[in-house]
């Protein structure tokens, strides 16, 4: 494997591919906007039907510019923040460059900010186009629609019940007599929730990100082959009876010679000592974004904007869109020591072929070199220490096993 040349700049050619990324993000949020003055289906309905019977509000307790700020603005500015104060953390060696260190959060916020854009224009397109599609009814479409009996021979098209009820008939919008276009076509846009989907898609991805930065969650094991030593369920290992049975702690929990004196004969370190909760007051970084979340999906409800399984779906929609968006740039949460995924290699920048397995190459990010007299990484990025633990260890052990690695030059 190659090493970096550190002092390498990417490729015009990458940085071309990612601001492409951007293009197509955006348009896909503009595909999204567009669809907004198209003409909804109207499902037909009943004007005995009490579900649609509510009152039309003309002031939402979250109105549509609340939400981009809730949804977009505050967690873009909360990953700037955490980009710009927390990377790379305490993997940095002392000596490590500063244009290498400013390289690393430039690249963790574009990773950042690119995943937030993705979650929201993916939702945000998605509901749009069910919206068009489903045409259902809100809430309070007969306060918008304004019914004119008048008009009740031309508007009704199914009297299927009204040999039960005379007034069991099923009629489309020509009854309404509603001035404003843009209300009544609003009316029949209640699946799925816009407020619901676009909340989730951008405060669920920012819980991610920064369960991701903060190493909140829940302890995990390592993978580990199949074994019938007691030592590995054991408080403690068979040969460290007499010992205390509290983890040893060290600035190098990994070095030999410590393993030996906690563990002489076996090595084997206790499955519970693997791992640990993290402190109760992390969970309010994940708790008051999703706790947001919660709180805009319940105003569409008090709104009279949706119905309660329309509240559902959206919040599926932003919730699928936001884990995707996130894994799609990020390692993950329980492995990936907080580090978002390298860039892709310079020839691979656009694309890659049949038979070729990974975005990544040896060639880097740099322009491509003739033979091995100038040096690039395997990935390309400038790795300030190593990305990803191996044996899913605590968060002091991996921190500390980064910080050797770096300090030996490794990278």
């Amino acid at each position: 494997m190659r090493s970096l040349n550190m002092n390498s700049l990417p490729s015009k050619r990458l940085l071309l591919s990612y601001i492409f990324d951007w293009i197509v993000i955006i348009a896909i949020a503009a595909v999204g906007g567009g669809w907004e003055f198209l003409t909804p289906y109207h499902r037909p309905f009943s004007l005995v039907d009490l579900s649609i019977s509510f009152p039309y509000q003309t002031s939402e307790v979250i109105p549509t510019w609340l939400l981009v700020v809730i949804s977009l603005v505050a967690p873009a500015v909360i990953i700037f923040i955490v980009c710009l104060v927390f990377v790379p953390g305490p993997t940095a060696s002392r000596g490590t460059p500063k244009s290498l260190i400013w390289k690393r959060k430039i690249w963790e916020l574009n990773t950042g900010w690119m995943g937030l854009a993705l979650s929201l224009a993916t939702a945000f397109m998605i509901t749009q186009g069910m919206k068009l599609l489903f045409g259902k009814p809100r809430p309070d479409l007969l306060s918008r629609c304004k019914p004119d009996l008048g008009l009740l021979d031309q508007a009704r098209i199914s009297t299927a019940g009204e040999s039960f009820n005379p007034d069991w008939i099923l009629v489309t919008s020509v009854i309404c007599t509603q001035p404003d276009d843009d209300i009544l076509q609003d009316g029949f846009k209640s699946f799925p929730s816009g407020h619901s989907s676009f909340s989730w898609a951008g405060l669920l991805y920012l819980t991610l990100f920064l369960a991701s930065k903060f190493a909140v969650a829940i302890p995990f094991l390592p993978p580990r082959p199949f074994s019938t030593n007691p030592a590995h369920t054991s408080a403690v290992t068979p040969s460290n009876l007499r010992h205390n049975i509290l983890p040893l702690h060290s600035k190098s929990p990994t070095d030999s010679s410590v393993l030996s004196r906690a563990y002489p004969d076996d090595q084997i370190v206790p499955i519970r000592y693997q791992a640990a909760a993290p402190p109760v007051y992390t969970l309010v970084l994940i708790l008051v974004p999703i706790a947001s979340a919660i709180y805009v999906v319940s105003t569409r409800f008090t709104d009279f904007r949706h119905h309660g399984f329309d509240m559902l779906f959206g919040s599926l929609i932003g919730i699928t869109t936001a884990w995707f968006s996130f894994r799609w740039y990020h390692l993950p949460v329980t492995r990936g020591a907080g580090w978002s995924w390298g860039p892709r290699s310079y020839e691979r920048a656009f694309g890659i072929g049949v038979g070729v397995g990974s975005y990544v190459g040896t060639e880097g990010w740099s322009h491509k070199h003739d033979g091995d007299a100038q040096q690039t990484s395997y990935t390309g990025e400038p790795a300030i220490a190593s990305s990803v633990p191996q044996n899913g260890a605590n968060m002091s052990e991996r921190h500390s096993d980064e910080a050797r690695i770096n300090s030996s030059n490794a990278v």
